[in-house]
Formats: structure tokens, sequence, C-alpha cells
């Protein structure tokens, strides 16, 4: 225990009735929401000495905070503020570029491929003959240079093949699409679900066994003709998925084999 003569601590008063270590976890919540924490966490005996508790005291604060989703905690590790999530408009041709920035992130890549290729399924997905040439984009989407999401996108290079010239490393897909093209896409569909990572890819999104993440698979569209075949895997403790509706809208669902949705992993 800390000495009975420790000066009281700022956002701790021993005559309340709410606990300490209720009293802990609600200081550093409000210290977390300031972003007074964003460089490092303080350790547990940093804690105990700045508020006078005891260590038992500060490990129930952080537990709820674990449990809450504010700290992140592994056995061996220090405890650490959790990334933010980064929410995306469901139901929309969305950029994943521009909701990282607009999330108040900051949005790199790092292209590990940008190339001209033949890829026989994807072009039958696009309604092409198999050895159309196709430009493909393979990236690691970085917020703030930490892994979000892996990204490969293939489109025919009869309407793609300046984007060979383009940098990705901070710009977005289908800005470039648009001011080298002249293309803007105009629809499509997409499907997520849940998926368990296999290891290389838990080392490319920096992720341990115990991180979901989500599949995102997108056909997107030009005036109803599908040119673009998108797969894009993305951390399931950094995004999520948002969906407004009102009366009278309709959301389908579509419940898949458990065979069948995992065989093209």
């Amino acid at each position: 225990m800390p000495p009975a003569d420790l000066p009281p601590a700022a956002g701790i008063d021993r005559r309340s009735a709410l606990p300490l270590w209720a009293q802990v976890r609600a200081d550093v919540e409000r210290r977390l929401r300031r972003g007074e924490f964003a460089s490092a966490f303080p350790g547990e005996m940093a804690l105990v000495a700045e508020y006078g508790v005891s260590r038992h005291t500060v490990r129930q604060a952080l537990r709820s905070l674990r449990e809450s989703g504010l700290v992140e905690a592994g056995r061996g590790r220090a405890p650490r503020v959790s990334a933010d999530e980064i929410a995306q408009p469901h139901g929309a041709l969305y950029s994943l570029f521009s909701s990282v920035r607009d999330s108040g992130h900051a949005q790199r890549s790092l292209v590990r491929a940008l190339d001209a290729r033949a890829d026989g399924t994807v072009a039958t997905r696009l309604g092409l003959e198999e050895s159309t040439p196709l430009v493909y984009l393979e990236r690691i989407r970085l917020a703030d240079d930490e892994p979000l999401a892996m990204d490969r996108v293939w489109l025919p290079a009869r309407l793609a093949a300046p984007l060979l010239e383009a940098d990705f490393t901070e710009t977005s897909l289908y800005d470039e699409l648009d001011r080298r093209c002249g293309v803007r896409l105009t629809g499509g569909r997409e499907r997520v679900r849940a998926v368990v990572p296999t290891p290389a890819e838990r080392v490319l999104l920096g992720i341990g066994q115990d991180t979901a993440a989500l599949a995102m698979e997108r056909t997107g569209e030009l005036r109803g003709r599908p040119v673009e075949w998108r797969q894009t895997l993305v951390r399931g403790d950094r995004f999520s998925l948002l969906t407004e509706f009102a009366g009278g809208d309709r959301v389908s669902l579509t419940v898949s084999d458990r065979a069948t949705a995992g065989a093209d992993r």
C-alpha cells in the first residue's frame, strides 16, 4: 500500500463512495480522451505513484479499460492506447483512402506491386477474355504508419494503363483513375465476411492470433459494366462498417455455407 501521508492525487477522492479503481479508471479515460497518452501509456507502477493507490487498484482500473477497448495489453506486453477505429460507410462506393483521412488519420501505402499482367480468373469476373491484359496494384494500407489493410485490385489495361506511371504511396486509386484515365466508377457491389488470416497475412497486417479480419470483395462498375475487381483484407480491431437506414430501406443478407465461404482463401 502507498504511504498514508501521500498527498491526494488529482481525480481521486477518498471520501467518495465510488471505489478507488473506478475513480482511477474514470480519470485515466478522461486523460485518454484528451490525447494525453498519445505517445506512450504509463506503466502500472507509474500510475500507482501518480494516483497514490495500490497496484491491485491500478490493475483493476486497467482491466476495465481493456474490457472497454480503450487500452490494449497482453501477456508480457506493457499497456498501450488502442488504435482508433476507422468507420467506413456500407452500401456506398467509398474510398478507403478518404475514410482514413476523414477519420483524422495520416494515410500512406506501401506499394508491393504495380504492373500489367494476365489473370484468367479475374478477367472472367470482369467479363473479359482470359488473356486480356490487366493493371494490377497491391498495397499495404497504413493509418498513422500502422498497418490497416492489404489491398489488391485489377482493372482492364485498356482503361487503366496510365495508372502504371502513378505513385500510390499517398494517393487514392479512384482519384488517379479519374485524373489520369478519365474514368469515374458509377456503381458496383461488395461482399464482406469475417475470416481467419493466414500466418503470412498476420505478419503483413501486424496482428496476433487473437485479432480477426474482414475480407472485402468488390466489383466496381462503369455504367453497368464491371471494370474493377478488388480484394481487401482489413484488420478487425481498427475498422468497422457503418450502415444508415430509414423506414422502407431493405438490406439483403446472404448466409453462405462455411466450406464455400472459405474456399477461395
